[in-house]
This record gives C-alpha cells, sequence and structure tokens, in this order.
C-alpha cells in the first residue's frame, strides 16, 4: 500500500515535472520474475525508473540510506523501508555479498522484480565501468530468473553529485531485451561463469546507453579521482606558498636596494 501511495505521489509528480521518456518497456514481463540490470549514474535512478514501470521493482540500497542520524536520516530511512528497498552493506567482506544475494533470490522467489546496478556504486564521471559479479550473475544462475538491461540517460544531469536541487532537464529509460542465462544454470560457483554473464550484461548496457566502457571498477576510479585531486590541491598549495616566499624575498631586496 505504501509502495502505490508513493508511486503515485512521487513517481506522478516526476513524470509530470520532467517528463521521462521510455523506450523497450515492452521488455518488461507483465508477471514472473525477471532482474532489472541498470547502469548507475545518480541517486535519482532508483526514483525514475520505478516510476515508469507497472509492476513493483525492489532494489538493493546501501545501508547508510538506513542507517543515518538526524531528521533527515530518519526520513530517509522510512521512504527506503516503505518502498520495499532492501540494505546492503558495500563495506566489503563475504557476509554482506552473501546477505545480498540471498534477498535478491527471496524477492525472485516470490515472482517480483529485483532490481541491481551491476557497477556497485555511481559512475563517478558517467562512463560506464566494470560489473561486479558478486551479485547479479550469482542471483541469475541461482533462480533462472532473466536479466533484462537497463540504461538510464541524462539522470546525472537532473540531479549531479551532491546537489539537493534537481534540474529540469528530461531524462531517459532505454530497456533491452531479456538475456537467457539458463544454460549456466547451477553453475553460480564458477568465477569465470560469473564474470562471463556480467561482462555480456554489461555489454548490453554499454550499447544501451551510449556510455564510454572503463574495464576497472567505479569504486577505483572513485579512489583514483580523489588522490588526482588531493595531489591537485597539495601542488596548487604548495605553488601558492612559494608564490609567496618569491614575493616575500623580492620586496626585502628592493628595501635593501634602496637604502644604499
Amino acid at each position: 500500500m505504501f509502495y502505490g501511495a508513493m508511486k503515485l505521489s512521487i513517481g506522478g509528480t516526476l513524470k509530470l515535472a520532467f517528463r521521462p521518456w521510455v523506450e523497450g518497456l515492452e521488455n518488461i514481463p507483465k508477471e514472473g520474475p525477471a532482474i532489472l540490470a541498470s547502469n548507475h549514474l545518480s541517486f535519482s535512478d532508483s526514483f525514475f525508473f520505478p516510476a515508469v514501470l507497472d509492476r513493483k521493482v525492489t532494489f538493493i540500497a546501501k545501508a547508510e540510506y538506513f542507517t543515518s542520524p538526524g531528521v533527515k536520516g530518519k526520513l530517509t530511512a522510512a521512504f527506503f523501508k516503505g518502498v520495499g528497498q532492501l540494505p546492503v552493506d558495500r563495506s566489503g567482506g563475504r557476509g554482506a555479498g552473501e546477505a545480498a544475494v540471498r534477498s535478491g533470490i527471496q524477492v525472485l522467489e516470490r515472482g517480483e522484480l529485483f532490481g541491481i546496478y551491476p557497477e556497485g556504486t555511481r559512475s563517478p564521471d558517467g562512463r560506464l565501468y566494470r560489473g561486479k559479479p558478486g551479485g547479479l550473475a550469482r542471483v541469475a544462475l541461482a533462480t533462472g530468473a532473466p536479466v533484462i538491461p537497463v540504461a538510464m540517460i541524462d539522470t546525472e544531469k537532473v540531479q549531479p553529485p551532491g546537489k539537493l536541487v534537481p534540474n529540469l532537464v528530461r531524462p531517459g529509460i532505454r530497456i533491452g531485451k531479456p538475456l537467457d542465462f539458463s544454460r549456466y544454470h547451477g553453475m553460480d560457483g564458477d568465477r569465470f561463469i560469473l564474470r562471463s554473464v556480467t561482462d555480456e550484461v554489461m555489454y548490453e548496457i554499454m550499447k544501451l546507453s551510449g556510455q564510454e566502457y572503463v574495464d576497472i571498477y567505479a569504486t577505483v576510479a572513485k579512489k583514483q579521482i580523489a588522490e588526482a585531486a588531493k595531489q591537485k590541491a597539495e601542488e596548487e598549495k604548495a605553488a601558492d606558498k612559494a608564490s609567496g616566499k618569491s614575493a616575500g624575498s623580492g620586496r626585502f631586496r628592493k628595501r635593501g636596494g634602496s637604502g644604499t
């Protein structure tokens, strides 16, 4: 009931204000389990995509959305719980990964739609990054559910990272044809098969989105970008400090010259 109410209120408002366009909606089955594997450009992806679907979709969401302190944190947690989203600990550890896989399997066993972002986190620069095989592929092979690739378009322009008030940019959603991995059923313990399945899904997402593909994990890219920004800031600080010293020594020489 809460999901339906939120879909009508928030979903209706989003569709009215942003008018998202959709291609391939017929590829979503009207009933039965399916995995919706999407690229991830913005926090708003988890709002725009469900808004255009007739069926409920359950995503796994980072645990911080459920545990953040303060009034805003409590409201965020209440929203995600209300719409049936599942918390997953992204800090690492085998136990966290196993919990996410089990949650996904349970959703599919109920005959519902399970949404997942194979990159594991938002793209830091709009490019498509390597998919993580531990969640998507394992859930697909354990359940035999079809995997439907999805491309979110321009949602990073609607709500760039760190920006609270969205821009009125029209986003898009492109939904591909279902992928059948039943030929690998029961092979979810083979890491080479998991990698192959994940790469095939990412390739289809790349074709749908038109994004440049980068064969590293987005988490690694974020660290590299953060380290590069830190190094640049330190270099600029050192340059400013050196410039200040140079200017100071110049003034000293000038004073000394005028006194002789």
